[in-house]
């Protein structure tokens, strides 16, 4: 997706042999490519592949150990991110930048003139150019709104109108569709698509391949903070991308189902007012229960009440036959349910402390002696956990935040390894986590079901759900749409369903 290029004129940005190292680390070695007027180019790879450290560079945010930036062929030193603001380079970043109680003209115009004193004293103008930029993107987004009553999707366009008001010429997007449903992502593709139309250098970052592939005409791949390579997309494959991003292909095979006879949870009528209405379901030891729907429809709502997160408004919860109760999570790990949730990072974990005591939080209770925590023992069943689901770096006293994302996830299951829990609900459970990672969170969801634990899969990848799931439920509008079993599960049936 891009304008037409003039091949005579210099790459409009160009990155020569950057490096960067941190202390122990070096976090880039010599990576290379150039991005002309117009261009559409994707930065991929595995999480810690270098893709962070290489956008902070360029927003100013880190300084190079080496290498060469040049905007238009000329030598910069992007010192600051005031430096790179004032070349035209603005980052989009996953987590949007904003200040909820302002209106959508204010936080465009944050940071720039028309303050005083730190005050707004032009609203009237600031309206107005606010107003003429958003024309182009999407002329339905009120500009005297209070900007934390969009959408996500118009969020992320605010701010894409915020970097065009800076007259930006390169505008960076990190993982810009994490939140978003299939519908915003073609309103995103629109815009990007006027963006390269005005002649912006547009770097795309995401893990999802298939999303680069509509979005962008060439991506560099890295590697271990090295340049595995460079992909012209219209002669390239997923499987091209993957080779690079992984070093190796990636092989998947047929699963077999590993669902028991014996039913572990029940679930009757289940109801929380619209949000989830009179759904009724069985899962099995062994068994891999997708659930599907477009966002909003009640999937994490349903899974919260199973989790004791919420309580219903009526229905019934039976654990391996038992009615349950749940006043609270503590009830519902009690029982042996443990949910690892779809934002890892607000309730999944402990950022600043270390994996150890994420992976314990659950089972300090139970090493206690005479009342004192037995340090070595927690450590010990720590350390084997990990070891056993391949977390890397294999550092439990590392703070867990230090830590990709996929090795997140790998802890928190640890942590309900830990806790014995044998009903295990994963909502949204590869959600932001590259490729390599994403094919390891699998085969270790399968490992789990073959010991014989009951899972639960929540996912707006549609791949995913067919991947993984012995049967799929369809929730629509927090109602139970249907229940397709593995032989008759295609995206095709789960849309139909689900709309």
């Amino acid at each position: 997706m891009t304008a037409l290029l003039d091949p005579a004129a210099p790459p409009l940005l160009s990155l020569s042999r950057i490096s960067k190292a941190f202390p122990g680390v070096q976090a880039l070695a010599d990576v290379s490519f150039d991005v002309r007027a117009g261009e559409v180019h994707a930065l991929i790879g595995e999480n810690g592949a270098g893709k962070s450290t290489l956008l902070k560079i360029l927003s100013g945010v880190y300084r190079a150990s080496s290498g060469e930036i040049r905007i238009a062929g000329e030598p910069q030193d992007i010192a600051s991110p005031r430096a790179a603001q004032n070349l035209g380079i603005a980052l989009i970043h996953q987590e949007l930048q904003q200040v909820p109680e302002l209106d959508v003209a204010q936080n465009m115009f944050l940071g720039r003139p028309h303050t005083r004193f730190g005050v707004f004293n032009d609203r009237r103008r600031m309206r107005s150019e606010a107003r003429a930029i958003l024309q182009s993107l999407d002329p339905a987004i009120d500009v005297t709104q209070p900007i934390k009553t969009l959408r996500v999707a118009q969020r992320q366009i605010v701010e894409i109108g915020k970097a065009l008001l800076a007259n930006a010429r390169i505008i960076a997007m990190d993982e810009p569709t994490s939140s978003l449903t299939p519908r915003e992502f073609e309103k995103l593709t629109a815009v990007i698509k006027t963006l390269s139309a005005q002649g912006v250098a547009v770097i795309y970052v995401s893990h999802k391949l298939d999303e680069v592939f509509r979005v962008a005409s060439k991506a560099t791949v890295l590697r271990d903070g090295k340049l595995a390579g460079e992909a012209d997309l219209a002669r390239s494959t997923e499987a091209d991308l993957v080779s690079l991003m992984v070093g190796r292909a990636l092989t998947v095979t047929h699963r077999e189902s590993h669902a028991r006879p014996e039913v572990v949870l029940s679930v009757e009528k289940l109801t929380r007012g619209a949000a989830v209405r009179d759904i009724s379901f069985n899962l099995r030891a062994g068994e891999i229960l997708g659930v599907a729907g477009l966002v909003g429809a009640g999937r994490t709502e349903l899974v919260r009440l199973i989790a004791g997160l919420d309580r219903p408004t009526s229905g019934a919860i039976k654990v391996k036959g038992r009615a349950a109760v749940f006043h609270s999570p503590r009830d519902a790990i009690k029982a042996g349910i443990a949910l690892l949730p779809e934002d890892r990072k607000k309730e999944g974990i402990v950022p600043l402390r270390p994996v150890v005591t994420n992976v314990a939080l659950p089972r300090l209770g139970g090493v206690t002696r005479f009342g004192l925590l037995n340090l070595s023992k927690i450590r010990a069943a720590v350390s084997a956990l990990t070891q056993n689901v391949a977390l890397r770096p294999a550092a439990i006293d590392r703070p867990i935040r230090l830590f990709s994302g996929g090795n997140q996830q790998k802890a928190i299951i640890c942590r309900w390894l830990m806790a014995k829990s044998d009903i295990l609900i994963f909502d949204e459970p590869t959600r932001g986590i590259d490729v390599g990672a994403k094919n390891e969170i699998y085969q270790l969801i399968e490992t789990l079901a073959r010991e014989g634990r009951a899972i639960i899969v929540v996912s707006s990848d549609l791949p995913e759900i067919l991947r993984l799931a012995d049967r799929a439920l369809i929730i629509r509008r927090g109602g139970l749409a249907g229940i397709l079993q593995r032989g008759a599960l295609t995206e095709e049936a789960v849309m139909r369903m689900a709309v």
